[in-house]
């Protein structure tokens, strides 16, 4: 439900503190600056550019046991897996936007390294690599880093994306993503930004006023497809978006970013196309957050603005 009308209330939304980046390249309190100590007492090595380790407060453990219910309405069953943090860069003051692109390609290349490793591990089934940014967004430490969960089983929202991606190859003989990047490069309104290699747009069922979606240009299902050209041109389009955020918002804007690979179970899968959401929480500017409450949360989403009015803004910022 889009309902634009509802921008003329008098009151515009409860008015939350700006965030600000970090000052210094290198803090003694952060838990992932080269050389400091983690909260498990671990020293992290002097790195220079990405690092990687396994989460010290793991969602997930290889020895997950639970005792499963007789009864269907409480079941139940254990999840193993692997929890991973990848920091971008030993820099404590940078994010994307503020990193040089040949440093955001070197990051996405761990990120790749790290999935097609976890890729290959029979006991896993989907790999999903996300990034929460600013305290808004429950981020506990700005140094800039993604996250990298790693299930025994394939998750919700992934399975909701096979499903439906499987039912409009059958129906339709093509890849459900080729053909709305198709449409969405035909009608070119919430288009933010494109290169060579990658679209970035509002997707015409956003949720968030600010959502936006990264497809590739060429079809490919995984981390593990994207060639070094590629990986660039990721990085380039990652750096102009967030870049527009904070110019939009005048602000180190807040989001959760999250790519999507196909299954890692083993099997081809044909209808599946990689890409990433990204979802800032931010409303009209950088004090007034958007929030999912009543309607939105017992019957269906609804947004103030239209896709294309916020594609328009995006583009405005770049």
């Amino acid at each position: 439900m889009v309902s634009p009308q509802r921008t003329k209330r008098p009151w515009q939304g409860q008015v939350e503190t700006t965030e600000t980046s970090p000052s210094v390249k290198h803090d003694e309190q952060c838990y992932l600056c080269p050389g400091n100590a983690r909260a498990n007492d671990q020293r992290n090595p002097a790195y220079s550019g990405p690092f990687v380790f396994d989460n010290d407060f793991t969602a997930l453990s290889s020895d997950s046991e639970i005792e499963p219910s007789s009864n269907p309405l409480f079941e139940s069953r254990s999840e193993s897996g692997q929890c991973r943090v990848v920091c971008y860069t030993e820099r404590h003051d940078l994010r994307i936007a503020s990193m040089r692109t040949a440093d955001i390609a070197l990051a996405i290349e761990t990120l790749k390294d790290e999935f097609e490793t976890l890729d290959q591990n029979k006991n896993i089934q989907y790999v999903q690599v996300f990034e929460n940014r600013g305290e808004m967004m429950g981020c506990s430490n700005p140094h800039p880093h993604a996250q990298i969960w790693a299930t025994e089983h394939l998750p919700v929202e992934p399975a909701k994306e096979l499903k439906s991606q499987q039912e409009w190859l059958h129906d339709n003989g093509s890849p459900l993503l080729a053909d709305y990047r198709r449409a969405e490069m035909s009608d070119g309104k919430r288009i933010v930004v494109e290169n060579e290699h990658f679209l970035a747009v509002v997707p015409y069922w956003a949720v968030w006023p600010f959502e936006t979606l990264l497809i590739p240009k060429i079809d490919y299902a995984s981390f593990g497809d994207l060639q070094s050209t590629e990986v660039v041109g990721l990085a380039q389009i990652m750096k102009s978006l967030f870049c527009a955020y904070d110019n939009l918002f005048a602000t180190p804007a807040p989001y959760s970013m999250g790519f999507h690979p196909r299954p890692s179970d083993g099997r081809p899968h044909p209808e599946w196309i990689f890409h990433a959401h990204i979802y800032p929480p931010l409303l009209r500017s950088a004090t007034i957050r958007k929030h999912l409450v009543g309607f939105e949360m017992l019957s269906m989403p609804q947004r103030d603005l239209t896709p294309e009015e916020a594609a328009e803004r995006l583009r405005s910022a770049i």
